[in-house]
């Protein structure tokens, strides 16, 4: 133990000393004159500062340039970066700067640094082969601190299996921080500390979530371990409730009265949370108006406040399998702001006249106050649509053409059409699936999607007009680059072996070919496959404050605009624009780049636990059916086994390698394939094939399949 300190030390001392000589330039100092800087002067500190140059000076870290002055061998001797952790308990440090190779560290190098810790580390001067190796000197931030999993308990102390996969230490909680949990239940606990020579952390139970596989209890933990939180703190509920809802007379006055004009809202049937409604009028000269109403979430959630920085926190409301965590407070987000039938509602509107092939003739933003006169949900909407009779069938069927006209203009222009299909679960009262579906996209949800388009377009061309030719004006862009070159190829190629020709020659072109596919794929097996790659080689959309290009849109300028109950971007993008209507100067460029950067993250991470809580679900509904025979399509391979995809309800799980036994198979990566080396039989992405379900673990939601061979 003593000496794993005086190491400890050693190795600090040694970074002190490397940071000297970086601050003055590499200038070569003897020994007293770093213990100088370093403010130590006692005899024994400047001993082991001199002891430590020679050594290290010996390992290559230093070299004596003359007798008795030493500097740095090589600058960059410390580097910081993201862990990523092995499943054997070492990692890979990814350095901050992508031009620098990856560090290896052995398990024991680690300290106490966890999967994506963002840690310094120590390069050691020379490396074994030509990996480069180090060790951690410190934490510079944990990637989280809060895990979910399942106390065990014995009579004078308690130990906490996380559920994570890449966290490899149990947590050791005292009894007195057990906070009621009972053995084997399921629950989030918290690090609390981890001294430095202990091998597992310290730590305590944070909310017991319940018995393991109640649906709750599960879905819960899905939420706690992408860390969004099951609640929200007192202090923002009570400066939700605080809210009044009534709209003074005053307010009425500062807004374009909308409430005698048609509006009304379409969304799906189990809504509660309307962001957005539309309002239509037909205009003298033969054009209409199309009012894009949005919820004026800006007007009640103040910069600064408890409510702000929570949405902020939050970034986004989570959608999982039977439930919305939202970013705001129900009282906002289901009562105040949103936009609910027969009741004065204030919004942040984008309004259009357009003519019969939907050019915008005019437009006008700024704060409306609307009455919507009905709510449609999609279903409605579209039996309207279909039926061409119905109250306000006319306007909806005028909407209807000109999204149509829309749409096939945004094509032309380039833009590329991902139909994916969507899961979705019937469930019954205890949130247990009982059957699966796909949901159908219809022209009522993509009529509304086009105004929506609309509006964020013209929103963000405004801004970054408004801003020409003075200084720029500080926005947050929706942004989507075109897809990197190779990943392009890769998939053309993969295309190419169903009979899929992708021209590759320019961006109009890919986009052209693209949807093509699209168009030819619908409704045949390998559509999921085909999309799901497509949409892997493209680029992903961000929220940057740098580019306002959308790639998949075929739009020069793009934002979130229109949801601002469920997105804390579009907050922000109606912060600015009602800024820069009033005449106000850019913002800060740099501050707004690191919100955007953080609610990318977020979204991220409420895709992930979106997707988790789906797996969750999937494999809740194989349970039952262990034994039971699909046929299904090859979805993915790995060098350990191939995703399928059952054909008739969309779970998909594992068939691993070494549960095919009449061969050895290897990965084709390049071909998205496996081989068997013998008999050179092939699975390829895409193939069907008839599996058996052989095992369901839903602790891990996993799902594993062996294949059924015709014999």
């Amino acid at each position: 133990m003593a000496k794993n300190k005086a190491n400890h030390v050693q190795l600090v001392l040694t970074q002190l000393i490397s940071d000297v000589f970086e601050k003055t330039g590499n200038k070569p100092l003897n020994y007293k004159q770093v213990s100088a800087k370093l403010n130590l002067s006692d005899n024994e500190s400047r001993d082991t500062i001199r002891d430590i140059l020679i050594e290290e000076t010996r390992k290559g870290l230093f070299q004596e340039t003359e007798k008795g002055r030493f500097n740095l061998k090589e600058l960059k001797n410390f580097i910081t970066g993201k862990v990523d952790m092995t499943a054997d308990g070492s990692a890979f440090i990814v350095p901050d700067d992508e031009f620098e190779n990856d560090i290896y560290v052995a398990p024991r190098k680690l300290r106490t640094a966890l999967h994506s810790d963002i840690v310094k580390v120590y390069v050691y001067a020379k490396s074994k082969g030509r990996r480069k190796e180090g060790e951690v000197v410190e934490i510079i931030k944990r990637a989280k601190t809060d895990f979910t999993g399942i106390v065990k308990l014995s009579e004078r102390f308690a130990f906490f299996v996380p559920d994570d996969r890449k966290m490899l230490h149990d947590i050791f909680i005292p009894l007195e921080d057990l906070n009621g949990a009972k053995n084997g239940e399921k629950a989030v606990a918290s690090i609390v500390q981890w001294p430095e020579d202990a091998k597992n952390p310290i730590g305590k139970i944070k909310h017991v979530l319940g018995a393991q596989g109640e649906n709750n209890t599960e879905m819960n933990a899905i939420l706690a371990d992408f860390g969004f939180p099951l609640e929200f703190p007192a202090d923002v509920e009570n400066e939700a409730n605080a809210i009044s809802e009534e709209i003074s007379q005053d307010e009425i006055a500062r807004r374009k009265d909308f409430r005698n004009i048609l509006t009304f809202t379409i969304d799906p049937v189990d809504a509660k949370d309307f962001d957005d409604a539309i309002s239509f009028r037909r205009l003298d000269n033969g054009n209409v108006e199309v009012g894009v109403h949005i919820a004026d979430v800006s007007h009640y959630v103040k910069p600064n406040t408890h409510l702000d920085k929570e949405a902020f926190e939050r970034g986004t409301s989570v959608y999982l399998v039977d439930r919305v965590i939202p970013m705001l407070p129900e009282r906002l987000s289901n009562g105040v702001c949103s936009l609910r039938p027969d009741e004065d509602k204030l919004c942040f509107a984008a309004v259009f006249e357009l003519d019969k092939e939907a050019n915008v003739i005019d437009q006008w933003f700024g704060k409306t106050i609307i009455h919507s006169d009905k709510r449609f949900a999609y279903e409605d909407a579209q039996k309207l649509i279909e039926d061409k009779t119905g109250e306000y069938s006319e306007e909806i069927l005028a909407l209807n053409e000109l999204a149509y006209k829309l749409r096939d203009r945004k094509f032309k222009h380039g833009a590329i059409s991902f139909e994916s299909t969507e899961v979705k679960f019937n469930l019954d009262k205890n949130g247990k699936p009982i059957g699966v579906y796909v949901k159908e996209r219809k022209d009522a949800h993509k009529l509304i999607e086009d105004f929506m388009l609309l509006a964020n377009k013209k929103v963000a061309e405004f801004i970054a007009k408004k801003g020409k030719g003075k200084q720029k004006l500080t926005f947050v862009y929706r942004s989507h680059d075109a897809p990197n070159e190779t990943n392009l190829l890769g998939f053309a190629q993969f295309a190419m072996k169903f009979g899929y020709k992708i021209n590759t020659k320019s961006d109009r072109e890919v986009a052209r070919s693209l949807n093509h596919l699209m168009e030819d794929v619908e409704g045949k097996k390998e559509q999921n496959v085909l999309t799901q790659l497509a949409i892997r080689s493209m680029a992903k959309a961000i929220y940057t404050t740098k580019k306002s290009s959308h790639y998949g849109l075929a739009f020069d300028y793009y934002t979130h605009f229109t949801s601002p109950i469920r997105r804390y971007p579009d907050v922000l993008a109606h912060r600015l624009l009602e800024h820069y209507l009033d005449g106000g100067k850019s913002v800060n460029e740099e501050e707004y780049e690191k919100m955007c950067v953080y609610a990318s993250q977020m979204e991220k991470k409420a895709a992930d636990a979106e997707r988790a809580s789906i797996k969750y679900k999937q494999a809740e509904y194989l349970e039952n059916n262990v034994g039971a025979e699909y046929q299904g399509i090859i979805s993915g391979v790995t060098e350990w086994g191939m995703y399928v995809e059952i054909i008739e309800n969309k779970c998909e799980g594992m068939v691993r390698l070494r549960d095919i036994t009449d061969d050895f198979y290897v990965l084709d990566e390049k071909n998205y394939c496996i081989i068997g080396q013998r008999k050179k039989k092939k699975y390829q992405l895409g193939d069907e094939v008839k599996i058996r379900v052989k095992k369901v673990d839903l602790s891990k939601r996993q799902i594993d399949f062996t294949l059924v061979t015709d014999r």
